[in-house]
């Protein structure tokens, strides 16, 4: 199972990340548990400078930007 977490503030950005993951999840029946974190003193916790982030498996993916879908499905079902 994978352990997805979406680092950010709450922005326009980070719901369209934490909303993107949730789209990936389903459209590849992929088995995972997506967190949604807020609080700006567990980015510092994880490495975070820059939100949106995407963290997986305890593994930073992306920092400051939103990967493409076709992307973050790539990413997802190699980490699998």
């Amino acid at each position: 199972m994978l352990d997805i977490k979406v680092l950010g503030p709450g922005c326009i950005n980070c719901e369209k990340l934490y909303k993107l993951c949730n789209e990936v999840v389903s459209e590849n029946n992929l088995q995972a548990q997506i967190e949604k974190i807020v609080d700006p003193n567990k980015f510092l916790e994880y490495g975070i400078m820059l939100t949106p982030a995407l963290v997986v498996n305890n593994k930073i993916l992306v920092q400051g930007k939103i990967p493409t879908k076709s992307t973050l499905a790539h990413w997802l079902k190699d980490l699998i």
